[in-house]
């Protein structure tokens, strides 16, 4: 599974495009007075500004090559803050997934990662920068009921990860649906999964997910 592009909300638009072309050097597609698109590699990252939104905070990981996760952590040092995934380190071990991953920050609130699965036939031998980030390969979507809502869907289970009752991961290495019950702490923090509107293109779908009041980007 591809995810072509995820659109979400923002409150403010100008420190959005300040973050995501400095601190991630990611390039401007297209602009509008509302809303922004960023090429993430394969993918797009659209931001639509949206006021009806209170403080809306999404959860999303970009891939990354397998053999460059240091050379990541060291580009994204005085860019970011690494937030810690134990007291010892800021590298989570994803053993049944073969992946390493670090998490960070943007502007929005919003809880980033860069992910490394080595599964992947995607090794580069460059520098590292923003043009190495190769897709976004996971949408965290917060629901009610996380077997009920994955009823709903036409994708299949993430085969290295076992369904839970308030967790579920759908697609493959390339995509990921995160599916995770509403006000779960997102991992490695106590950020809490929120409904928020989203919009995501994946392969030859849409899916629009309305927030906790029904609004739509």
């Amino acid at each position: 599974m591809k995810i072509k592009e995820i659109k979400i909300a923002t409150n403010d638009l100008t420190q959005t495009v300040s973050f995501y072309t400095q601190a991630l050097e990611l390039t401007i597609d297209q602009r509008s007075d509302n809303r922004v698109s960023f090429k993430a590699g394969d993918s797009t990252l659209t931001f639509v500004e949206n006021s009806n939104c209170n403080k809306p905070i999404y959860h999303f990981a970009f891939n990354i090559p397998h053999n460059q996760l240091s050379e990541a952590m060291d580009w994204l040092a005085g860019r970011v803050s690494l937030l810690p995934v134990t007291p010892e380190s800021h590298i989570a071990a994803f053993k049944q997934w073969n992946a390493n991953a670090v998490y960070f920050t943007d502007t929005n609130g919003n809880l980033l990662e860069f992910i490394a699965r080595h599964d992947l036939n995607n090794e580069r031998n460059t520098a590292f920068s923003g043009s190495s980030i190769e897709c976004i390969s996971e949408i965290g979507i917060a629901v009610e009921s996380v077997p009920g809502y994955i009823a709903q869907l036409e994708v299949d289970y993430f085969a290295k990860q076992p369904p839970q009752e308030k967790f579920a991961a759908l697609g493959d290495d390339n995509g990921l649906l995160i599916i995770a019950e509403e006000n779960r702490n997102w991992f490695p923090t106590d950020i809490p999964a929120g409904r928020f509107p989203m919009e995501v293109d994946f392969d030859n779908q849409r899916l629009v997910v309305a927030g906790k009041t029904g609004e739509r980007l």
